[in-house]
Order: structure tokens, then sequence, then C-alpha cells
């Protein structure tokens, strides 16, 4: 598995309760594109319209030696592919008060493009603060670990 983009501020952001996995539905500059490595999953999000997934904001740059057939909109929505009875659990979860769907990972699981997706419930100002002050200490730690083994 080869990630090709990943969200790190939704780490930051939420609580992540539970992921999936979806496919999603590019077209062929967009994935020539992907495959280059030109894409940002930054301010994007996941909504339900009709029993379907789509996945916004997320943004795949124009493929530079696409044509003019390839002037698609680089924010565009994207349509993610999910078995029906994941798409019907999702919605009973998001339904419920504080939960929403947030693209974390963009990988290629052999020759597909997949997203990772988290189902999160969002955190405060005192969570984050308990996050940064979690992952200074880990650094410290880290930093006397290897120290101890360089002597």
């Amino acid at each position: 598995m080869k990630i090709i983009a990943e969200n790190r501020e939704a780490h930051f952001e939420y609580f992540i309760e539970e992921k999936f996995e979806a496919g999603i539905s590019l077209d062929g500059g967009e994935v020539k594109s992907v495959r280059l490595g030109n894409v940002s999953l930054k301010d994007s999000y996941c909504s339900i319209y009709g029993g379907e997934i789509f996945l916004k904001g997320m943004h795949v740059a124009v493929y530079d030696k696409g044509g003019a057939f390839n002037s698609k909109d680089s924010r565009r929505d994207r349509r993610l592919l999910m078995h029906k009875f994941e798409i019907n659990r999702l919605i009973g979860k998001v339904n419920e008060k504080g939960y929403t769907i947030v693209p974390l990972k963009l990988y290629f699981k052999q020759a597909l493009i997949k997203v990772e997706l988290g189902l999160c419930k969002g955190k405060h100002t005192y969570d984050k603060k308990q996050t940064i002050k979690e992952r200074d200490l880990n650094r410290e730690a880290m930093r006397d670990i290897n120290a101890m083994f360089k002597r």
C-alpha cells in the first residue's frame, strides 16, 4: 500500500472513532495527476446526498498534458464508491450529534486508488491542547532515548 496523500490535520482536529475504505470515481486526467502526487486532502470533507457519499474540497491538480478536454474544476465533488449497507450505517452515525466523515488518506491498493474515511467527532480546544502536550512529551522521551543510545 503506497500512500499518495494524507490529511494530518484531521488527527489534530477530530477524534477518529472508526475507519472505512472507499473507492473514488475519477476521470482519466485526474488519475494521472494523482499518480504523480498532485493531490491535497487539506480542508476536504464528505457529505451524503441521495444515498451516495461525495468527497468535497479535495484538490487534484489539472493534468498538464491532458489537452483541452481535461480542463475540469480541480476542486469538484467526487463520488465515493461504497456498499449500500456501509453507506446506510454511516448515514445513521452522521445523524447523531457531532459526527462527521473526513478523508484521512489517499492510497494505492494494487492498481486502484482508495480513500480511507474516518468517522470523526470534533475536538474542543482543551482536547487540542492535551494532544499538543502528549506530542511534546513523546518527542522529549524519544530525544532522551536517542541520547542514551548515542553514548
